[in-house]
């Protein structure tokens, strides 16, 4: 048997594995209940449809700062279009823009290299662990800004290539205004640090103080200031950018001190290597005496590293950094992989360290699939030994063509993945479901929301409200849910706080409602009164 598909084997194969990605990102999508970060996303676009005012983000009705709304409006889009706010569409959202910047991979990969070379860094990017296993079933905001940002990068390169400086520019600061309406500066410290890090290794600095420059930065403030001429029509924009310079600089040595930015130093780059596995062992590809002339032969390779570390700079300084903040870098840095798996000698000591990395984990995750048959599940799985067995085969075929098709190994551990998520969808969501505290969270903040709807219902002052409270009881009730410092009424209903509140005042318990944050027991009451000393 061969070592490598057939053109015509390939092209099947990568028909399978298009097959396979639409369960393996759809099942059970909407099953668990939102974490906080996207209720605040969902929120604030359910806020906007209530109120009206698309301009203001608002929380429980009071200014929100920390973010610009695009995010929020495209969000809206979808929750208008399906005519609902579940957690599926929230996250179909982040289904659609994993896989445009999949695409955008794919398409931007395929000017250089192979249909493989490009299928295989696509779906690099959606079957790292941190995307496949977490952050494709949540609806946040990275992956649409890291597509909006590799999108930029790519631009830069390829529009030098062709001496097209003004469509540089243009796009480029467009796609920058574009992040920006998503996140604030560092959509802007990335645009600056890939232009000086390229125009310098081009010896064109000069380039930077061109028309065309001048240009580009016209579109941004143009695109940007826009909105923020509007947003001054509601509010002042100082609290807005004072926010904005806080949220990029609360990260840094000076808010966590230097001890804890020099311990960061030396561990960011394993953390790279463990939250995007299992792709970042090829890093042991750059550990061969050839590695400098295999690099430099390829100027796109040499872009992409220069981008790399030019922009992985801001993180690898800054304390507080979380995974999905650095997904616009993986393409550039698996694109490098890539090209050194592929060189003329495939046989290297390299290569066949990552063979049998990649070769323990298929064989690890056929082992695996057995494993729902001998658990005690609280959740009931519809069918499971039919499941069991459809999977199991699936992957055992796939670690037999993974031993016979030498060439093929990452392909089919891509997948080996997409099956593996596809069990974790049918077996560990519904468990998780089962015993995860936000299910109660979820349950009690509907219940309340319900049960207030012929009452005005507030939230007591200094009660530590959380986004996906808020979220629920207002989507359940249709109307937003505020702060409100008086008790006018005996009726009126208050979300409140006992362990700050029971000192202070008597009321009428009328429900709880449970919050994430320490796990805590909130009180829905009416009748406050305060207690006599």
């Amino acid at each position: 048997m061969q070592e490598t598909f057939t053109r015509q084997q390939q092209y099947l194969f990568f028909g399978f594995i298009l097959l396979l990605l639409v369960p393996a990102l759809l099942i059970n999508l909407g099953l668990i209940p939102f974490i906080d970060d996207e209720a605040l996303r969902a929120l604030i676009a359910l806020e906007m449809d209530l109120s009206g005012n698309y301009i203001t983000p608002t929380i429980n009705g009071e200014y929100y700062y920390n973010k610009p709304p695009l995010y929020n409006w495209f969000l809206l889009l979808w929750f208008n279009a399906f005519g609902s706010y579940e957690e599926f569409v929230s996250r179909l959202a982040t289904i659609f823009c994993l896989l445009g910047y999949a695409a955008t991979i794919f398409y931007y990969s395929k000017k250089h290299y192979s249909t493989k070379f490009a299928f295989l860094n696509a779906f690099f990017l959606i079957t790292c662990g941190r995307i496949l296993i977490y952050d494709s079933m949540l609806g946040l905001i990275d992956i649409a800004f890291s597509w909006v940002t590799f999108t930029a990068f790519m631009i830069v390169y390829h529009q030098y290539e062709k001496r097209n400086f003004y469509a540089l520019f243009i796009f480029t600061y467009l796609l920058t205004a574009v992040g920006f309406l998503m996140k604030g500066l560092p959509s802007l410290v990335f645009q600056a640090a890939t232009l000086l890090a390229f125009f310098l290794y081009k010896k064109d600095f000069k380039r930077l103080f061109s028309l065309a420059h001048i240009t580009g930065g016209i579109v941004f403030l143009i695109t940007v200031g826009s909105y923020y001429l509007a947003y001054n029509q509601y509010n002042s924009l100082e609290t807005v950018f004072n926010t904005l310079l806080f949220e990029s600089s609360r990260r840094t040595a000076s808010s966590h001190g230097m001890g804890s930015t020099i311990l960061h130093l030396f561990t960011f780059p394993f953390e790279i290597i463990y939250h995007f596995l299992p792709w970042t062992v090829l890093v042991v590809l750059f550990f061969q005496k050839s590695i400098k002339s295999i690099l430099s032969a390829d100027s796109f390779i040499v872009f992409c590293l220069v981008t790399f570390f030019a922009n992985i700079l801001v993180y690898w300084i800054s304390v507080q950094v979380y995974p999905r903040y650095l997904f616009m870098h993986l393409p550039l840095l698996f694109t490098s992989f890539l090209c050194l798996y592929f060189q003329k000698n495939q046989q290297t000591v390299q290569h066949r360290i990552i063979h049998i990395i990649l070769g323990i984990l298929c064989f690890g995750l056929l082992i695996g699939m057995f494993a729902p048959l001998f658990l005690e599940q609280e959740a009931k799985i519809s069918f499971l030994y039919l499941k069991v067995l459809g999977l199991s085969l699936t992957v055992g075929g796939l670690c037999w063509l993974f031993m016979k098709k030498k060439q093929e190994r990452l392909l089919i551990t891509v997948a080996v993945l997409l099956v593996a998520r596809i069990a974790l969808n049918w077996f560990i969501l519904p468990e998780r479901y089962v015993i995860d505290w936000g299910t109660p969270v979820k349950e009690s903040s509907v219940k309340i929301g319900k049960a207030s709807k012929s009452k005005p219902l507030f939230i007591f002052p200094k009660t530590l409200m959380q986004p996906t409270n808020s979220f629920y009881v207002t989507r359940e009730r249709g109307e937003i849910f505020r702060f409100k410092d008086t008790v006018d009424s005996p009726d009126d209903l208050f979300i409140l706080d006992p362990f700050h509140n029971k000192k202070n005042f008597d009321y009428d318990k009328k429900g709880e409602m449970m919050v994430r944050y320490k796990e805590l027991v909130f009180d829905m009451a009416d009748n406050i009164r305060r207690r006599q000393k």
